[in-house]
Order: C-alpha cells, then sequence, then structure tokens
C-alpha cells in the first residue's frame, strides 16, 4: 500500500451519506497514513443513511482549502442534494480543482461537481442516474467501475469501493495534477 504520511484528507458530506462511502475510504485513507478531517455545512455531528454517525471536525464555510492535499466526496441522494444547495460547500469542492488537487466522488456526490462547474471536458462515473445531468454538465459520462481523468477519481456505487479506494490512494500520492483544473 502506498503511505500518505503527512497527507490531510478533507471528506465532505452531510446528513444522509452513503455509509460505507464515507467509512470505506476513511479507512483507507487513514490505513495508508494519511489525517482524515470530516468537514460540513453544520458542526456537531451528522448521520449517514444506515445510522453510522460522524463528528464533524470543520465547517465548510470556514475551512481552508489550501490546508488539505485532497477531498473525497462520498455519495447518498440526501447528502449530495444538500451539498450542492450549499454554496460554501460548493466553493469548497471546487478550490480543490482550482489548486489541481485529487479529488474522489463516488455515487451521487457528482451532483456536487456539476453544481461546481468542473466536469465540462472530463471522463467521469457516477451512480447511473447521474449520467443525462453529467453529460448535460458537458462531461463524457462511462459506465465503469472506476474513473480516473487528471486526479479527479468516480465511482459508481459502494460495489466499486475496492477499486475506488485504491485509486484515490494512488491519486493523491502522486500529488497535484496539473490537467485538474475548474
Amino acid at each position: 500500500m502506498t503511505d500518505l504520511t503527512g497527507k490531510r484528507i478533507a471528506f465532505l458530506a452531510t446528513d444522509g451519506f452513503e455509509d460505507s462511502e464515507l467509512t470505506s475510504p476513511w479507512a483507507a485513507v487513514t490505513d495508508a497514513g494519511a489525517t482524515a478531517v470530516m468537514i460540513a455545512p453544520e458542526a456537531g455531528s451528522i448521520e449517514g443513511k444506515n445510522g453510522h454517525t460522524q463528528q464533524v471536525d470543520e465547517i465548510s464555510a470556514s475551512a481552508d482549502p489550501s490546508a488539505y492535499d485532497a477531498i473525497v466526496l462520498p455519495g447518498g441522494v440526501v447528502n449530495a442534494d444538500h451539498l450542492r444547495m450549499d454554496a460554501a460547500s460548493v466553493a469548497f469542492a471546487k478550490a480543490f480543482f482550482e489548486a489541481s488537487k485529487p479529488v474522489g466522488a463516488i455515487c451521487h456526490a457528482a451532483w456536487l461537481l456539476i453544481e461546481a462547474d468542473v466536469v465540462d471536458g472530463r471522463t467521469i462515473t457516477s451512480y447511473p442516474s447521474l449520467a443525462t445531468d453529467l453529460k448535460n454538465a458537458g462531461a463524457d459520462w462511462v459506465d465503469e467501475e472506476v474513473v480516473v481523468d487528471q486526479g479527479l477519481v468516480s465511482s459508481r456505487t459502494p460495489d466499486d469501493l475496492p477499486a475506488f479506494n485504491a485509486k484515490v490512494i494512488e491519486e493523491i500520492s502522486e500529488g497535484r495534477h496539473e490537467g485538474q483544473q475548474a
């Protein structure tokens, strides 16, 4: 496994996240030596759709993207829908593209990327119901387990987590990707 010691990884989510799409990548990056930090629109804790509770470390309105090496965006319909309506969360996610930093997005998290206006011209996958939304935003949507496009790692469902986690760790270890732009 690649060593991510010294790396700080932001996880951005809110209530209604897909539990395994937070807990599995979180375990993968921390097992690789990184520090994972939970960012959410509000302080306190957030709860996944299946009951996992996660303490919030920072709120998106005051979190500094420059303090992180990468961001992971868990899915979940309710989570993604609420995040894309939160301007601070959208701006926080977009800042990683502006800084050419790795981004991991799984399942419905691609909605947030559409709102951040960062998918035009990118090859991406997601939960299949987002295909039309992504195509309408200019993305080349493909139905694959995991897709990597210049530091953007995307996957479809919890079934894809092993491949997603491996590629997220690989992209974080590679660092900035000049093709990763807003």
